[in-house]
């Protein structure tokens, strides 16, 4: 069966070739009466604009690919939704993928947007390597969310993670805690300014002796572990700050289990104030990241760069705000 063409939809709809190019890339320079006659004809002949033709046409595809380096953290749902917003508003669209927390299938996943010819890339807390991420913005516009990329071919948005964990310290100390303890993101995307705002924050209220880090990650499995290991030995932390949620709620679940009383024997603190940060009976403790307006800056930013040709290459920090809900509270006489 033949596909129908451009030329079939100009001929039944009674016009030029060229205004129906516009009227599929949406101008707002097309009569309502010539915009209704194209799309009618695109109806009924069933016709689906070739994207690789248009792009070769055009040299640009208009559209951004987004490679998400972990789709089961709720964290990137909120980014996702700003991005797509903010490129939908420009006439863009955007094509999601994922590597799945992995660098050779990150790098695979890069390499599939770029050979579909996409026009920019955003990077969601990539893990795979910095030059493999200054190796594609060789090629289109790139922009990595959630974690902090100084290379001058690569833009970024970012959260200030430092003061974040430092707000987090601050108000477990204030609440009148000494001995807090934080399960790292080992090496996930704002992982080693999280732990190094927390080290900082201990040492400016003088507990630097009380410094304990155990290697985590960004998963619940990561919090389960963590928190286990905090537990073993006779003096226990009276609060636990975790890498992000996800790891905190690992650690909820491990005290739960064990029958220990959250706030009143040990406290916790989670990051990135996602959905599931309300979900649990006390709700969790947490520093929220402005999600949504990372998403959009970092669309608003690679739509910037397209434009000038490469030439806009900024980064963008956003400040945190801690969140404070059930799971903290004074430690225990």
């Amino acid at each position: 069966m033949k596909h129908p063409t451009i030329h079939d939809v100009a001929r039944e709809a009674g016009v030029s070739k060229s205004l129906v190019s516009l009227v599929m890339r949406g101008s707002d320079k097309v009569s309502p009466t010539s915009r209704e006659a194209v799309l009618r004809a695109t109806k009924k002949l069933s016709y689906r604009p070739n994207a690789a033709a248009r792009t070769m046409v055009r040299q640009r595809s208009y559209v951004i690919g987004v490679m998400v380096s972990n789709l089961h953290n709720p964290f990137f749902a909120d980014v996702i939704d700003g991005i797509d917003m903010a490129v939908t508003d420009a006439s863009y669209r955007s094509i999601l993928t994922t590597g799945n927390r992995e660098p050779r299938r990150e790098r695979l996943a890069v390499t599939t947007l770029l050979e579909m010819r996409v026009d920019g890339l955003i990077l969601l807390s990539p893990v795979m390597h910095r030059k493999h991420t200054i190796e594609a913005s060789r090629s289109v516009p790139t922009v990595v969310v959630g974690k902090a990329m100084r290379a001058a071919t690569v833009a970024s948005v970012t959260n200030d993670d430092r003061t974040g964990a430092a707000m987090v310290v601050d108000h477990l100390f204030e609440l009148g805690h000494s001995r807090i303890a934080h399960i790292d993101g080992g090496s996930e995307a704002g992982a080693q300014p999280r732990r190094a705002g927390y080290e900082r924050a201990m040492q400016g209220h003088g507990l630097e002796n009380q410094i304990q880090t155990v290697s985590g990650g960004f998963t619940e499995e990561d919090g389960r572990v963590g928190m286990r290991r905090l537990l073993v030995g006779g003096t226990w932390p009276t609060a636990v700050f975790a890498a992000n949620d996800l790891a905190a709620f690992g650690a909820l679940e491990v005290l739960d289990a064990e029958g220990i009383d959250v706030p009143g024997v040990i406290s916790v603190v989670g990051y990135d104030n996602t959905a599931l940060a309300t979900n649990h009976r006390l709700g969790l403790t947490t520093v929220d990241q402005p999600r949504h307006d990372m998403g959009r800056m970092a669309a608003e930013l690679i739509l910037a760069a397209i434009a000038s040709a490469g030439t806009a290459v900024n980064h963008a920090v956003l400040t945190p705000k801690l969140i404070v809900r059930g799971s903290t509270g004074p430690p225990s006489p």
